[in-house]
């Protein structure tokens, strides 16, 4: 690791390197495409594999959703989600793209993020490795990342006409529409959602009274 952060701050100065069971780098949206090649191509990194992209919503980071505090073996103290407080532990960007590169050549592994602003728009790395095609429709479906230059940028996982983004942190579980097949006009009909938004609070595994002080027959 520490010749790979050597070799880092030589070639990439503008990066910021952070610490810790895997090395992690935070650049700049500017210099993705030049970094990104420098690191798939330069024999110090030979970074020749793109293991994932995805995002990271830092809305409400920090804060929680429920109490767990006082939970106890019985199980949390509330079954539905109280307004959350507004003191975010977090100050950057709210969106960070996060890429795993691996290198095979020198069996070693680097994280790279980089913040986005309020356009929510960087770079692809499609043409640098290809692997990030799906890694970034996915990222566009589910938090709204648009890729500069991608070939396909479109919907993956979610229907056609899906409004929204789903993974984002203010996206209400519900969702805003739902969806029926109406058999008189033979097709889909979406109508605004009806189901009222909570959040059901996961128990605990109670204990179970029917195994207390029973002896396991021979």
């Amino acid at each position: 690791m520490d010749a790979l952060k050597l070799c880092l701050q030589q070639h990439c100065p503008t990066c910021q390197i952070e610490e810790g069971e895997q090395l992690s780098i935070i650049i700049r949206k500017e210099d993705v495409l030049s970094i990104a090649d420098l690191l798939k191509t330069h024999h110090d990194f030979k970074m020749d594999m793109l293991l994932d992209l995805c995002v990271v919503d830092y809305l409400h980071y920090g804060l929680s959703e429920w109490d767990i505090q006082n939970a106890t073996e019985h199980g949390y103290g509330r079954a539905q989600a109280e307004p959350m407080g507004s003191s975010s532990t977090w100050n950057g960007p709210r969106f960070v793209v996060v890429c795993h590169l691996l290198s095979l050549v020198n069996k070693i592994r680097l994280r790279l993020k980089v913040y986005l602003d309020d356009s929510l728009v960087m770079p692809s790395l499609v043409n640098i490795w290809p692997s990030s095609n799906w890694y970034e429709r996915e990222a566009y479906d589910l938090f709204g990342i648009r890729f500069e230059n991608h070939p396909d940028l479109r919907r993956i996982l979610t229907d056609y006409g899906f409004i929204g983004f789903p993974f984002r942190k203010d996206f209400p579980l519900v969702g805003h529409v739902e969806m029926r097949y109406d058999g008189l006009s033979e097709k889909c009909i979406y109508e605004p959602v009806s189901i009222e938004n909570r959040v059901g609070v996961p128990k605990v595994i109670r204990e179970d009274h029917r195994y207390i002080n029973t002896e396991i027959e021979s």
